[in-house]
Order: C-alpha cells, then structure tokens, then sequence
C-alpha cells in the first residue's frame, strides 16, 4: 500500500516538475518484451523513462540502478526496490562475479528493462561510448526487442551534483526497435545503437 502511493506520488511529482512526455516516433507502446536504451545526464533519466511509460507498460519493466548509490540509504533502497522494482547491477566487477547476472536473470524472467548503456551519467550533450552490456545481452536475448529512446533536458531538472529540482518541460523520444544482426560486431553494434539514441534527439 505505501509503495503504491509513493508510486503514485511521485508520478504526480514527476509530471508536475516535467510533464514527463512520452513520444511514440518509431513504434507504439506494446506489451512484448523489451529493452529501452537511452541517453543518461541525470538520476532523474530513471525516474522519468519510468513515469513516460504507460500503466500497463510500467508494471512489466524494470529500470537499472546503480547499487552502490541507489542502496546508498534505506529511502534510496526502499524506493527502488518497493516502487521502481529495479533491478540493481554492480558497476565494479567482483572477482567472478558477472555483473549482468542480475539482468540476465531478469529477462529470464519475463521482465523488460531500462538500461543506461553508458554505464555512468556524462557531462556532454552527447551520450559516451556505449558498454558492452547492451550488445551481451542483445546476443543472449535475440528475442527481446531492442528499443533506443532519447531524454530530453531532464538533467536540466537536476543537474549533476545538484539536489533541489527546477520545473522544467521534459520528454522521452522512443525510436524504431533494432536488433543485433547476424555476424555483427561487438564495436560496429554498439556504435550503432548509439547512433540510433542520437538521432532522437533532433526529433
């Protein structure tokens, strides 16, 4: 019950800060299996992919988080684990440990995710060379759909090392889905895909 209303406090406190528009360019919202990709300046991007999706969409996916930072207090953790429903992954490998596990188990599980490829959030306009998680799984999932999305001016909400927000119009740009091709390489996809979020950001 109280994840429910803080779910529902925060999508009233997100749409008021940002509007939190989802624009639909490259396909419809769907209930299939899905991995949405995107540009990351903020930790607010969690926040309003999450909140851009519709109802139904919103309960079958679940957003990555940072363990480190997002278990950082027991709000942070309770949070993301009560309402967000994310799935937290390590951003230091530990000895074998394989830090995609925890989204390989989420995908085995049904589930769609909101990853940040990036793998930190950037300074820069322009997203940083994507990781090689995206293509891992892509390459272990070729049955989940590969969906790029583009943030707009969320990390003008909260900047980097800023705590207080600023109201500030916000939307996400969801692009045509793309998939891993046969014989790609590992660099040749992950640039690709970074051009894909890229080009949502004049649409």
């Amino acid at each position: 019950m109280r994840a429910k209303a803080m779910s529902l406090f925060l999508l009233g406190v997100v749409r008021l800060l940002t509007g939190a528009q989802a624009r639909w360019q490259g396909c419809p919202p769907k209930a299939e299996q899905r991995i949405y990709f995107a540009n990351h300046q903020s930790h607010a991007d969690l926040v309003l992919i999450w909140a851009a999706l519709p109802t139904a969409l919103r309960s079958i996916t679940r957003p990555i988080a940072a363990k480190d930072y997002w278990t950082a207090s027991p709000l942070k953790r309770w949070i993301t684990t009560e309402v967000f429903n994310a799935v937290y992954i390590e951003r230091e490998r530990k000895g074998d440990e394989d830090p995609l596990q925890p989204l390989i188990d989420a995908l085995e599980s049904g589930d769609s995710l909101i990853l940040f490829p990036e793998g930190t959030r950037g300074f820069e306009e322009l997203p940083q060379p994507f990781k090689s998680g995206l293509y891992n799984l892509a390459q272990r999932f070729p049955g989940v759909v590969l969906v790029p999305a583009w943030i707009h001016n969320v990390q003008r909400v909260i900047p980097k090392g800023e705590v207080i927000p600023v109201p500030m119009l916000c939307s996400v740009t969801f692009g045509s889905p793309m998939q891993l091709e046969q014989g790609e390489a590992r660099a040749d996809f992950l640039v690709r895909a970074r051009e894909a979020v890229i080009e949502l950001s004049d649409a």
